[in-house]
């Protein structure tokens, strides 16, 4: 993900250290695009970092909402400390 979106990379690394996410931040640098999200909204630029869940994450997930410095929205979807999936809401083009 850092090398198609560094700028992404970068606010997502700021972000997560403001939020006291320390545990997250090394993950940025090898977080890769498995999947975008596919829900067709021209709004979502969301993406998985993981294989999608067949369901619910279930035990041991929680969303990790993060202020970032451009406008829209960044939250991601953490299961036991693995970063799952990146919610890009409302944001500038990524690419």
């Amino acid at each position: 993900m850092s090398d198609r979106w560094p700028r992404l990379a970068a606010e997502l690394t700021a972000a997560l250290r403001e939020a006291g996410e320390s545990n997250l931040v090394d993950q940025v640098d090898g977080l890769r695009v498995h999947r975008e999200c596919g829900c067709g909204d021209d709004f979502c630029q969301s993406f998985y970092t993981q294989p999608p869940p067949a369901g619910a994450y279930g035990q041991g997930h929680r969303n990790v909402g993060l202020n970032p410095s451009r406008p829209g929205m960044l939250v991601l979807d953490v299961v036991s400390d693995v970063i799952m999936f990146v919610e890009v809401i409302d944001r500038p083009s990524l690419d």
